[in-house]
């Protein structure tokens, strides 16, 4: 594995949505070689407290004027210390990033629609490969290349309050279905029964909490669709050391473990051994 790392300058930091952040990082090299479904971990500098790094997926790269990577953007919920203090960076503040960690979204089975389901925060690393799919942007020093004619992105939260990027999903050429547990926001119910009522996409991409991976995995399974699973893991290190990110996976001779960080965090949901 090679990744780079760095201390990066802070751009900007903005809120998107409740608990709901956006903070952008130059760092032109790891920029350049990020793909969709990577990820990169950060980690405070100058500080033990908290003393190790976190995960977080690429959102999407930026652009200078040229067209050449400079930087990147994370989004990233509130949810304990880390992330808290991620709220309080301010432009000409710095983190440490290392990255690109993790396997990229494959290439999709078809080439007409393909359908990228998330829920909570796990619409995070869909804006990038909508992108790709679409062939507006080329990543990890690859040229833009129109992969499928047609991409829908369908999010689910649990309310209106806390979906972000809406918008940006919608500028990138998506067709956005949303839903929402309380019915403030689309489809009153789970993301996974609203995909159950439309047409079969060629290829499932999904990203959110473990039960909406699973039954997103058993309707692949059920409708015959090729499906691949981001996994929002807990990682110490991010790099395959630790072995703290591991997940039951299938094999030829029962079942053993992967290591999210660098076996995924994509895998072919054909391939998970759920836990319920």
């Amino acid at each position: 594995m090679t990744f780079h790392h760095s201390n990066a300058l802070v751009i900007k930091n903005e809120r998107l949505a409740k608990s709901t952040y956006l903070v952008r990082l130059q760092c032109p090299t790891l920029a350049q070689a990020i793909r969709p479904g990577q990820f990169v971990m950060l980690r405070l500098p100058r500080t033990s407290d908290p003393l190790l790094g976190r995960p977080f997926a690429l959102y999407d790269t930026v652009l200078d004027e040229r067209g050449d990577p400079i930087g990147i953007d994370v989004v990233y919920l509130v949810v304990g210390k880390m992330t808290n203090l991620l709220t309080h960076l301010s432009p000409g503040d710095s983190l440490d990033v290392w990255g690109p960690l993790g396997n990229g979204f494959p290439e999709p089975l078809g080439d007409q629609h393909v359908a990228l389901v998330a829920g909570g925060i796990g619409q995070t690393p869909f804006l990038a490969h909508i992108r790709e799919l679409l062939g507006t942007r080329g990543y990890g020093g690859m040229s833009a290349r129109r992969h499928v004619q047609n991409v829908s992105l369908y999010y689910g939260v649990r309310s209106a309050d806390l979906a972000a990027g809406v918008d940006d999903f919608r500028a990138a050429g998506a067709t956005v279905h949303l839903a929402s547990n309380d019915g403030t926001l689309g489809y009153h119910g789970f993301i996974t029964d609203l995909l159950a009522t439309h047409p079969a996409p060629q290829h499932l991409f999904g990203c959110g909490p473990e039960p909406m991976l699973h039954a997103l995995a058993n309707q692949a399974a059920q409708r015959g669709i090729p499906c691949h699973l981001s996994l929002e893991t807990p990682m110490a290190c991010g790099v395959g050391i630790c072995f703290s990110c591991v997940t039951p996976v299938q094999t030829s001779d029962g079942w053993d473990y992967k290591r999210v960080c660098i076996d995924g965090p994509v895998f072919d949901a054909t391939t998970l051994k759920w836990s319920v």
